[in-house]
């Protein structure tokens, strides 16, 4: 039983939100044998019961689920059958104290929800041994749903990632590098149900193969929430040589960084996407100072999100190792944003200044070049599939 959370505020808008969350789930269990219904407030997956662990560990990686359980479905709403029910499953369960929770859906049912948990703990008490009541700290606590024409029983439930299904709210460019804090807001995006793609900048030869295969395998860890990513991946080496040769070493991250957005715009632009999604942390390096950002911001149209941008670097990496990136992130292989880095940066650039730099290299050239031959690579969570992709 999956119970949606934060989704049942959408109102008009609830089945929209379910259908996303039904196809996600159902992309994720492809490979199980499984039958799905749903209602506005619950969604049902039925499996074998030795498949429970492992629909458990999928659906522990899907966005928009707030908690899920498994249940025991009962064809009635008959107290006394279900009272007996509940005494048979927990004949073999170790506690001593417990107390019953019910909500019950169906107002045609005369009792309340709390004069039915009572009746249902009288019960247990006449037909057990050694058990007590209690509602504040018990050892086991008995959940009944009382719906249409069936019941449910569940005695745990598991707390899921919340948020929105992914893809809901329309599709986002994430600017990957390999560091921590791109795949954090990645993974931040899906959750507020952004489908991302994502885009690499790559320098060869002065950033290396493992580089590359380091940012491909931080976008196969995302993709487990996503189902599949696209990784577009950009050769800036012109560019960046271009910028090195010709702009005052002070604004070398400032126009980088606004090529990138550029970039990063038109393939947007390509892919359907709304938005731009990057790891800037408000202070943490010079070309994320607001001044910084503001004069990156300017060459493009589409909204930039930030989803790390008011977070400490302790709690990026919290997040980082919750999501099993944190360990990849910090393999020692540069990327274009940690080369050819300045000794002291402009950290409140100009505008006019970064226009007039940029005139002295021919950018849109170089920009429309590097989108017509940049490598598209295809990555799933099944690993097979990838590496065919990248054969």
């Amino acid at each position: 039983m999956i119970k949606y959370g934060e989704l049942t505020t959408k109102k008009e808008n609830i089945n929209l939100f379910i259908s996303i969350l039904k196809k996600n789930i159902i992309k994720k269990l492809e490979n199980e044998k499984i039958d799905l219904t749903y209602d506005k407030s619950r969604m049902f997956i039925h499996c074998e019961p030795n498949k429970f662990e492992e629909v458990k560990e999928k659906l522990q990686e899907v966005f928009g689920i707030h908690e899920f359980l498994i249940g025991y479905k009962l064809e009635t709403l008959d107290l006394e059958t279900i009272g007996l029910e509940i005494i048979k499953l927990i004949e073999k369960r170790d506690f001593k104290t417990f107390k019953v929770e019910t909500k019950r859906s169906n107002k045609t049912i005369e009792k309340t929800s709390l004069e039915i948990s009572s009746f249902i703990g009288a019960k247990i008490l006449k037909n057990t041994k050694e058990k007590i009541v209690d509602v504040h700290h018990p050892e086991l606590t008995i959940y009944i749903e009382l719906r249409s024409k069936e019941s449910y029983i569940y005695f745990e439930k598991e707390k899921g990632l919340g948020g929105y299904p992914v893809g809901v709210a329309g599709k986002g460019m994430l600017m990957l590098s390999g560091g921590i804090d791109s795949p954090v807001s990645g993974y931040l995006a899906m959750k507020r149900g952004v489908k991302i793609e994502a885009v690499y900048f790559e320098s060869p030869p002065h950033t290396s193969i493992e580089a590359k295969n380091k940012v491909i395998e931080l976008t196969r860890k995302l993709s487990k929430y996503n189902t599949e990513i696209k990784l577009h991946v950009i050769n800036f080496t012109e560019i960046q040589e271009s910028i090195y040769k010709n702009i005052p070493h002070n604004y070398l991250i400032t126009i980088m960084r606004r090529m990138m957005y550029r970039i990063c715009e038109r393939l947007a632009k390509n892919n359907n996407a709304k938005i731009i999604i990057n790891g800037e942390s408000i202070g943490q390096v010079a070309s994320q100072t607001l001044s910084s950002m503001k004069a990156i911001n300017e060459v493009v149209k589409i909204p930039v999100i930030r989803p790390v941008a008011c977070f400490d670097k302790l709690e990026i990496i919290d997040v980082a190792k919750k999501i099993n990136t944190y360990e990849t992130s910090i393999l020692p292989f540069e990327d274009c944003c940690t080369i050819f880095v300045p000794e002291h940066p402009v950290i409140h650039p100009d505008s006019k200044l970064c226009e007039e730099y940029e005139a002295q290299i021919p950018f849109k050239e170089l920009i429309y070049n590097s989108i017509k031959n940049h490598e598209i690579i295809k990555i799933e969570t099944k690993i097979k599939k990838d590496f065919e992709d990248l054969l």
